[in-house]
C-alpha cells in the first residue's frame, strides 16, 4: 500500500504515487462505476447518436421536471469529490437548488441555490477565476472544493421552477483512505430582503462541533444611493456573545478590495466607477449595472475564499455583516442600509453538526 492517499492536491503532490482510485460520475455513468461510462442506449442525445449507435454520446444530460429531485451522485465507500462541473439550460438558477449529504447524515450539510454556489447569484453569467471556483465561457460552472466522506456521499438537485430544466455534469471523485483529522464540507444560503433597519445580516449561525470557516460569497443589491459598503464583519467564535473575536473595517475590505472598489477614488488620473476582478482567493467578480430602463437595481457579486487562512473554531461560529451607506449631510454620518443580501457561507467540520436553517419559500428566493 502506497503511503499517499492521494488526497489534498497540490503542484508538489502531482508527481507522487497513490492507490487511490480515480472515478466519475455523469449522465453517461450514473453509478461511476469502473468500465461503466458510455454504456447508454437511451438519453438525451439518443436522436442526434441515432445513426452511430452506443457509445456515441447518447446520455451527455438528463432534464429535471418541475418539482423534481433528482440524485446527481450516491456513491458507497470512502474516499473524496475533488471536482464538479455543470451548466444547465433552460433554468433559474436560484431555483435549482443543490443539497450534498455524507456519511448517511439526515440532513444536508449543503443547501444551496447553484448559482450562489459558484459565486453567480444573480442569475446572469459572470466569469470566475478563482482556486475554489471557476466560471467559464458558456455558463460552466466548476469548483474544485475536497469534499471528504467516509462511508457515503449523495448529491442532489431539486428544480422549483415551473419549467423542466437540463443540466450536464460531471462529478470527479477518488476512493482512498480518510485521515481521522478531516473533516467534511458544508455551504449554506441566507438572504436579507430587504435587510431590516439597524439589523446585521447573518451569514451562518447555529454551527455546533469543531471547523474551519472557509468561503463567502454574496450577492448584494442596493437600495440606496451612494456607497453601500462600509459594514463590518464580525465573526463570533467558540462562546463569543456581545463582542466578536474577528471584527473587519469594510465590506470591500473583507472581500479585499479598497475605497469602494473604485480606482479613481484615490487617483485623480483615473475615472470613477466600481471595477471587477478575479483573484486566486478573493473578487469583485460581478457588478451589474443598471440600464436606466427596466433593469433598474445596481447589484454586485462579490467571494472571500479563507484558503491560505482558515477561520478555525472549536465549538462554536456564527458570523454577520453590517449594511451601511453615509447619509449626505455635513455631519458625515454612517447610513444603516435595507439591502437585498445573499449569501453562501462555506465551511468544514465535524460531524454531526446543527441542521442548517431552512431555505425560505420559492417566491422569496427567486431574482427579480
Amino acid at each position: 500500500m502506497n503511503g499517499f492517499n492521494g488526497l489534498g492536491m497540490h503542484l508538489g503532490t502531482l508527481a507522487r504515487l497513490s492507490d487511490a482510485k480515480t472515478r466519475s460520475i455523469s449522465p453517461e455513468n450514473f453509478s461511476g462505476e469502473a468500465g461503466g461510462g458510455a454504456r447508454a442506449t437511451e438519453g438525451t442525445g439518443a436522436a442526434a447518436a441515432r445513426s452511430l449507435g452506443q457509445g456515441w454520446k447518447v446520455s451527455p444530460s438528463i432534464d429535471v421536471a418541475p418539482g423534481a429531485t433528482v440524485a446527481l451522485a450516491d456513491i458507497a465507500g470512502q474516499g473524496a469529490i475533488q471536482h464538479i462541473w455543470a451548466t444547465v439550460r433552460n433554468a433559474r438558477w436560484r431555483l435549482l437548488i443543490l443539497r450534498m449529504y455524507w456519511d448517511d447524515q439526515e440532513f444536508a450539510s449543503v443547501e444551496c441555490p447553484i448559482g450562489d454556489f459558484f459565486a453567480n447569484g444573480w442569475e446572469s453569467y459572470a466569469p470566475v477565476n478563482s482556486a475554489a471556483v471557476c466560471v467559464n465561457p458558456g455558463r460552466a460552472f466548476n469548483c474544485y472544493w475536497e469534499m471528504p466522506f467516509r462511508r457515503h456521499a449523495r448529491i442532489t438537485l431539486t428544480n422549483l421552477d415551473e419549467v423542466s430544466t437540463r443540466i450536464y455534469y460531471q462529478i470527479d471523485y477518488t476512493l482512498t483512505a480518510v485521515p481521522d483529522d478531516v473533516a467534511y464540507f458544508h455551504a449554506s444560503f441566507r438572504r436579507s430582503n430587504p435587510l431590516p433597519y439597524k439589523s446585521d445580516h447573518v451569514v451562518i449561525d447555529g454551527i455546533c462541533g469543531q471547523g474551519q470557516y472557509v468561503g463567502t460569497y454574496m450577492a448584494w443589491g442596493t437600495h440606496n444611493n451612494g456607497w453601500w459598503g462600509e459594514g463590518e464583519i464580525k465573526m463570533f467564535l467558540d462562546g463569543d456573545r456581545a463582542f466578536p473575536t474577528i471584527c473587519g473595517t469594510g465590506t470591500e475590505d473583507y472581500f479585499c478590495g479598497a475605497y469602494n472598489f473604485d480606482p479613481g477614488w484615490c487617483d485623480a488620473q483615473t475615472p470613477n466607477g466600481y471595477r471587477e476582478f478575479c483573484t486566486a482567493y478573493a473578487g469583485l467578480c460581478q457588478v451589474i449595472r443598471p440600464d436606466g430602463v427596466y433593469q433598474s437595481q445596481q447589484r454586485f457579486g462579490m467571494y472571500r475564499w479563507h484558503i491560505m487562512d482558515p477561520v478555525r473554531f472549536q465549538s462554536q461560529l456564527r458570523v454577520t455583516i453590517q449594511a451601511l451607506g453615509w447619509r449626505p449631510d455635513a455631519e458625515r454620518r454612517y447610513l444603516p442600509l435595507q439591502d437585498d443580501i445573499a449569501s453562501v457561507a462555506f465551511w468544514y467540520q465535524t460531524l454531526p453538526g446543527a441542521r442548517l436553517k431552512e431555505l425560505p419559500e420559492r417566491d422569496f428566493l427567486e431574482v427579480l
